[in-house]
């Protein structure tokens, strides 16, 4: 498989929320950095870690406009979209919490998983409506 086809149906898992499904993507020793460039390292961390996005952001989605792969790095491929969701709270959504936002994501496949995926995004939409609550 190569690396633009691992990163798209990890894409779909995301939209699915398929958080057994991501993991299996996943290399034991995978790392996810955020948009902030804080580092999730390991399988297990991240499996829990998009169990608890998606109680946050329960209709979280991405929208890949455009996937390509660096010429010069046979491992990588890079998707270009918008991330979109509302922001929940104690199994509620919040009432005017939606958001949309431009993002560019990095994924670097070993073996026919995702070992490393990084996030390029303005969490900012985010945040502001978490800090209203």
């Amino acid at each position: 498989m190569t690396p633009q086809t691992v990163a798209e149906q990890f894409v779909t898992a995301i939209n699915a929320h398929d958080v057994e499904r991501l993991a299996s993507l996943m290399t034991s020793d995978h790392r996810f950095i955020d948009s902030l460039g804080s580092v999730v390292e390991g399988r297990d961390s991240m499996q829990e870690g998009w169990k608890f996005y998606f109680a946050m952001v329960s209709d979280y989605h991405l929208k890949i406009s455009r996937c390509f792969s660096p010429e010069t790095a046979e491992d990588e491929t890079m998707l270009v979209g918008v991330a979109s969701g509302s922001y929940w709270s104690d199994g509620l959504k919040r009432p005017n919490s939606g958001w949309s936002t431009p993002v560019a994501l990095r994924a670097v496949v070993r073996d026919g998983q995702i070992a490393e995926w990084q996030v390029y995004a303005d969490n900012e939409p985010i945040r502001q409506q978490m800090r209203a609550v």
